[in-house]
């Protein structure tokens, strides 16, 4: 946004001078030098990029107040480090297009399917799938931790407890689409594959108050029916992912095996009887390979 009033320009400049200082203090361990920090505020919703700067000492207190604040929600959750400020999101978010090689006949008018957001920060997204492991500690960990996360629902499991997806509603995760029975999309009849995806739109709306743009198809499995489907019922992009985490390791969809920026890292709500850990160790595991490579999560729909 262009500011046209000299008293704005000065106080952006303020701001800009103020941020490279407290970075460069590198205070609580945080992992200084690895990658911007922004406002405490980014990568949360309600976070107003074009909001008038504070003056240069409150920002700098808020600053040093929310980064002590992680280094100790860090060491409460016995995380290996404290996990890294994202930067303020973009003031515009940037043009995503399919990835190569995951093209559709027609795809060209039809959501976006990617495994990365086109980005140069060093960032990445967190996103869980399903709904079957309900778990009140993942959603005390992840706030006491400022990680933002996203979350692609499946009705099948998650409508025996809808008020644990309204909580996490509440403490600001985006609630989207994964369709209502987990199935193989490309092995049913349009008319399947409507009520699988619309219907996850209807059940979203009516449990949580508001349609979803995003849709993640189970296994990752699509074809141009089933994104003329999601488009046709409010889907506008289709997240996929570039690395999935465990409790005990990663997962990499990429020849290097390791992260860049913008990736999306899959992850999903399982316990111990799926997996060999809890959602918390997931999270202790899947940041410690976050942080120590450089990275911060940032809120995936401050970019899509």
């Amino acid at each position: 946004m262009k500011r046209h009033r000299p008293v704005r320009a000065v106080l952006a400049a303020l701001l800009v001078a103020a941020v490279a200082s407290a970075c460069a203090e590198g205070a609580g361990g945080d992992g200084a030098g690895r990658g911007r920090q922004a406002d405490p505020g980014a990568g949360r919703p309600g976070a107003d990029a074009a909001e008038a700067a504070p003056a240069p000492e409150a920002y700098a207190e808020r600053l040093k107040r929310q980064r002590a604040a992680r280094a100790a929600a860090a060491k409460k959750w016995g995380l290996a480090e404290v996990p890294l400020l994202p930067p303020a999101p973009p003031a515009e978010k940037p043009r995503i297009t399919t990835r190569e090689g995951f093209e559709v006949e027609g795809g060209d008018a039809l959501p976006p399917v990617f495994t990365t957001v086109p980005t140069k920060e060093r960032i990445v997204f967190l996103t869980m799938d399903d709904g079957a492991e309900k778990d009140p500690e993942l959603l005390k960990m992840m706030t006491e931790l400022d990680i933002p996360y996203s979350a692609f629902l499946s009705d099948y499991v998650v409508s025996d407890d809808y008020g644990y997806f309204k909580d996490m509603q509440a403490r600001g995760v985006t609630l989207s689409n994964h369709t209502l029975n987990h199935r193989h999309l490309p092995g049913l009849s349009k008319a399947d594959q409507r009520r699988e995806i619309c219907g996850e739109q209807d059940k979203i709306e009516k449990y949580f108050g508001k349609r979803p743009t995003l849709f993640r198809p189970p296994f990752g499995n699509y074809n141009g029916d089933t994104l003329r489907i999601a488009k046709s019922c409010g889907i506008k992009a289709v997240p996929l992912w570039a690395a999935e985490a465990f409790p005990d390791h990663m997962e990499w969809r990429e020849w290097d095996r390791d992260l860049h920026p913008g990736d999306i890292i899959l992850t999903h709500f399982r316990g111990p009887e799926a997996w060999k850990g809890s959602m918390t160790d997931m999270v202790r595991h899947v940041m410690k390979t976050i942080t120590g490579k450089g990275y911060a999560v940032a809120r995936l729909e401050d970019y899509v």
